[in-house]
C-alpha cells in the first residue's frame, strides 16, 4: 500500500506537535476512497474491526514512524481498533472517528462571552455520543499550539488524545469513548512557542483528586434528586430585607472531626451540622470556600477548581445531599465565593496556555502583593463570562441560596494595598476598577434574574457607595453588605476595661449614623478569631465570669441592633481558644456551665429575633429604630426601641456595660405591661439571675421623648429586652 501521509505531518503526529490532529487521524476520504490513519504508540500491529461483526482488516505501518498506521482505502464503515505490541493485545474505540460535540450556538456564545451556562459546554461530561458512551472534554486555551487530555487511561501521554480546535473561540474539544465517572485527568498544553507546559487541572472540572494530588476527576453531575421543593418555593420570603436572617459561618474541615481526626463527609455534615444549626435557631449556614483548593491553610480562599466541590468531604452528589438536607430542615446555605484572585500553583490558571490568559500580564494589575496570588483580567470577555457563569453554577446546580463574595474591596480599587507607582489608573485616571465593577454587577444581575429568591452578600470594607443598591440605580446589585465598620468599632469598645468605656461611648452608637445606607449584615466572622487575635471570649476584659458576662451583653447588643446577624462557629459557645483549622472545635467546653449558658443564650437570641417582627422587619429602614438613651457615657448605658409594622409589638432594649447594677427609668411608647423577653444575666445563661421579675409596668411619666416610662433593673454587664405585652391598642398608642 502506498503511504499517503507526508513526512512533516507524520513527524508532527508522532512527536505530539500537530495543531490539528483530527485533520490527519481517523477516517478521511481521499481520491482512492476512505482511509483510516491510526497513531497507537507501542503497537506493532493494528487492525480495523469493521462492521457489526467486527471483521478484522489489517493496517500498514508507516515506515520510520513507530505507532503510525494506515488502512487500505475503501468504503466508509463503522469500526473499532485492535492492536498487539510488547506481548499485549488491546482493543478500543477510535476517538478520531467521532464528530464534534459543541454546536454552532455554543461556539457563538463562547466567542461572544455570554454563555452563562459555561459549565454545560466546557469541562468533562460523561455522555453518549454517536451511540457510544464516553466523556466529552472541552477547554479554553486560545494561544495553545496543541492541547491533549492525559491520565492513567493513556499513561499520561499527550500524543494519544490531542484535541480538536474549534475555530476562533479558542476552545479545544474531544470525545474519549469508554471513559467515565472517576477518571483522573489533566490537560497537557503545548504553548504558542512550542514548549510543553506543566500539566493543568481543568478550569471547569467538576471534581478533583484528594490533596496533595491535584488532577481533575470526571464527575457526572447530570442526575439530581432534590427533595427541597417546599424550601425553594418559599425561599424568596426567607431571604429578603424584611426576613430574620441569622447566619452560622462554618469551616467544614474543623467544625467537628470524626474519630482519628478525620474530616466529616458531606453526608455526615448533612446530619450533624444541619441538625445542630437548626436546633440553634440559625436561619442559614454560610460555608467558607469549598471550591477545590490545594492548601488546607488557605481555608479555601485560594481556589484552583472553581467548579469542583472539594473532595475533602465527598463528591458533588454528596454535596447536593448536604444542601438538600439543610433545606429540608429550614436552613439556607450560602457559599463563600472567591472571584478576587487565584493561586500561582503550577496546575492552576496561571499562564494557562503559555500566556497570561486568566490574569493580567502587568503585575501592577495581575499580582496581589498581600496574598502572593494572581488577579483575574476582568476586562477580558471570556474571563468575565467564566466568573459570572461560575457564580450561576453554584446557585443552579447545587441549589445554593446565595453567594457571599470575598474581598470585594480588593476588586473595586486598582490601588488596593498598593503604593504610588505600583498600580495602573483606569481610563479616566482614577482608582476605581471599572472592569471588576462590571463583573460584580453582571454577576448580581444574572444571579437574581436566573435564580429567584437568592441573596448575594459583599464583604466590603470601604465606603464605596451603593454596594447593596440595585444595578439599575447605579449600585453594584448586591442584596446585602457586611458591616465591617460596625464590627471594628464595637469590638474595640468591648475590649476596653469598663472603667474606660465612658471615654469611647460612641463607638457603640456610631453605626447608627450610616445604618440605612446599605442593607447590612453584622458579621463576627472567622477573621476575628485568627492570626493571634484570640477568641471572642479572650477579647473580653475582666476575670472569668466577667468575660462571659461581657460577651453575653455584646451578643445581646448585636441581636438587638438593626442588621442581619452572622456568627462564626465556636463563638456561639464562647470557645476559649483561637480557631485552629486543623482540628475540631472544643466541644468538650460545653461541659462547663458558662459555655453551655452562652450556647443557650445564642439559641434564645435567635428564637426571639425570629419570632419578633420588631427585631427584623425594619432591619434596613430608619423607621424601625429610635434612640431612647445614646449619650449616657458616664453610666455606659444605652437604650433604644425597635419597631416592626404598625400592628407589631414594639421592643425596648437596654444595655448596661459596667459591672455595677443600675436601676434606670426607660421611656416607653405605650402604657401597661412590658414583658422581659430576654435578659442576658439570666441564670440559665450563666448570669446572676438579676432582672425585672418577668417584666415592668409603664406608667404615665414622660421620659426620653416618650409618653410613658418604667423603672428598669439593668444587671451588671447585661442586655435586657422588653416587649410590649399583647392586648388591645389604645387610641394613645395608635397616635404615637
Amino acid at each position: 500500500m502506498t503511504v499517503t501521509i507526508d513526512q512533516a505531518t507524520a513527524e508532527a503526529i508522532v512527536e505530539g506537535r500537530h495543531g490539528d490532529p483530527f485533520a490527519v487521524l481517523g477516517p478521511h476520504k481521499g481520491a482512492a476512497g476512505w482511509q483510516v490513519t491510526v497513531f497507537a504508540p507501542g503497537a506493532e500491529t493494528v487492525w480495523l474491526l469493521t462492521g457489526k461483526k467486527g471483521k478484522p482488516v489489517e493496517t500498514t505501518a508507516v515506515p520510520g514512524y513507530p505507532g503510525l498506521f494506515q488502512s487500505v482505502p475503501g468504503k466508509k464503515t463503522e469500526y473499532r481498533l485492535r492492536a498487539t505490541g510488547g506481548g499485549a493485545d488491546w482493543a478500543w474505540e477510535d476517538p478520531f472517528r467521532f464528530g464534534p460535540v459543541l454546536g454552532e450556538m455554543d461556539e457563538y456564545l463562547l466567542g461572544e462571552g455570554t454563555h452563562h451556562q459555561l459549565w454545560k459546554v466546557l469541562g468533562a461530561h460523561p455522555i453518549t455520543h454517536e451511540g457510544v458512551e464516553g466523556t466529552h472534554f472541552a477547554v479554553w486555551a486560545p494561544n495553545a499550539g496543541r492541547v491533549s487530555v492525559v491520565g492513567d487511561f493513556n499513561i499520561w501521554d499527550g500524543r494519544r488524545h490531542p484535541m480538536r480546535r474549534r475555530g476562533a473561540t479558542g476552545v479545544w474539544e474531544t470525545f474519549i469513548p469508554g471513559l467515565g465517572e472517576g477518571a483522573a485527568y489533566k490537560y497537557e498544553i503545548r504553548g504558542p512557542h512550542g514548549a510543553v507546559l506543566p500539566l493543568k487541572a481543568d478550569p471547569v472540572g467538576f471534581g478533583s483528586e484528594h490533596p496533595p494530588a491535584n488532577a481533575s476527576v470526571v464527575r457526572d453531575i447530570r442526575e439530581s434528586h432534590w427533595q427541597d421543593g417546599d424550601w425553594m418555593a418559599t425561599r424568596q420570603t426567607r431571604q429578603n430585607i424584611e426576613a430574620p436572617i441569622s447566619v452560622y459561618e462554618v469551616h467544614l474541615g474543623s467544625w467537628r472531626r470524626a474519630p482519628g481526626n478525620r474530616m466529616l463527609s458531606y453526608l455526615e455534615l448533612a446530619e450533624q451540622l444541619v441538625i445542630y444549626a437548626a436546633d440553634m435557631g440559625f436561619t442559614h449556614i454560610e460555608l467558607m470556600p469549598i471550591s477545590e483548593y490545594p492548601f488546607d491553610g488557605s481555608w479555601g480562599y485560594q481556589p484552583v477548581g472553581l467548579f469542583a466541590p472539594t473532595i475533602r468531604h465527598g463528591t458533588p452528589q454528596e454535596f447536593r445531599a448536604f444542601v438538600d438536607a439543610a433545606h429540608r430542615h429550614g436552613l439556607g446555605v450560602l457559599l463563600d465565593w472567591v472571584p478576587g484572585h487565584f493561586p500561582t500553583d503550577a496546575h492552576g490558571l496561571g499562564q494557562f496556555d503559555g500566556t497570561p490568559l486568566y490574569e493580567h500580564a502587568d503585575p501592577r494589575e495581575g499580582f496581589h502583593q498581600d496574598w502572593n496570588t494572581l488577579i483575574y483580567n476582568y476586562g477580558r470577555t471570556e474571563v468575565k463570562n467564566y466568573l459570572t457563569s461560575n457564580g450561576l453554577y453554584w446557585l443552579q446546580e447545587y441549589h445554593l441560596d446565595g453567594l457571599r463574595v470575598d474581598a470585594v474591596a480588593s476588586m473595586l480599587y486598582r490601588d488596593y494595598s498598593r503604593s504610588e507607582g505600583q498600580w495602573v489608573p483606569n481610563k479616566d485616571g482614577g482608582r476605581e476598577n471599572y472592569e471588576a465593577i462590571a463583573v460584580l454587577r453582571e454577576t448580581n444581575i444574572a444571579a437574581y434574574g436566573a435564580c429567584p429568591g437568592i441573596m448575594t452578600v459583599a464583604e466590603e470594607s470601604t465606603a464605596f457607595p451603593g454596594v447593596s443598591r440595585p444595578a439599575n440605580w447605579g449600585g453594584l446589585g448586591f442584596g446585602f453588605k457586611w458591616n465591617m465598620g460596625w464590627m471594628n468599632d464595637t469590638l474595640s469598645y468591648m475590649q476596653k476595661d469598663p472603667v474606660y468605656r465612658r471615654h469611647h461611648h460612641h463607638q457603640m452608637t456610631f453605626g447608627l449614623h450610616y445604618a440605612w445606607s446599605e442593607n447590612y449584615i453584622l458579621p463576627i466572622s472567622h477573621d476575628e478569631v485568627v492570626h493571634g487575635k484570640g477568641s471572642m471570649l479572650g477579647k473580653m476584659p475582666g476575670d472569668g465570669e466577667q468575660k462571659f458576662a461581657n460577651l453575653r451583653a455584646y451578643y445581646g447588643f448585636m441581636w438587638g441592633h438593626p442588621g442581619k446577624k452572622l456568627l462564626f462557629m465556636g463563638q456561639e459557645f464562647a470557645q476559649g481558644a483561637e480557631w485552629n483549622h486543623n482540628q475540631s472545635l472544643d466541644w468538650h467546653q460545653l461541659d462547663h456551665p458558662l459555655h453551655a449558658g452562652m450556647q443557650a443564650l445564642v439559641r434564645d437570641l435567635n428564637r426571639v429575633y425570629r419570632a419578633t417582627p420588631a427585631l427584623h422587619v425594619n432591619d434596613t429602614r430608619p423607621e424601625g429604630f429610635q434612640w431612647l438613651e445614646s449619650n449616657d457615657a458616664e453610666g455606659s448605658t444605652y437604650a433604644w426601641l425597635r419597631k416592626g409594622r404598625v400592628s407589631d409589638p414594639t421592643v425596648a432594649i437596654a444595655l448596661n456595660m459596667t459591672p455595677i447594677e443600675r436601676r434606670q427609668r426607660i421611656g416607653l411608647p405605650a402604657p401597661g405591661q412590658w414583658d422581659e423577653v430576654l435578659n442576658t444575666d439570666a441564670a440559665v445563661y450563666g448570669g446572676g439571675n438579676r432582672g425585672n421579675l418577668g417584666g415592668v409596668t409603664a406608667e404615665a411619666t414622660p421620659w426620653q421623648g416618650q409618653r410613658y416610662s418604667a423603672l428598669v433593673t439593668l444587671p451588671p454587664l447585661s442586655a435586657v429586652y422588653l416587649q410590649q405585652a399583647a392586648g388591645p391598642m389604645s387610641s394613645e398608642e395608635g397616635a404615637t
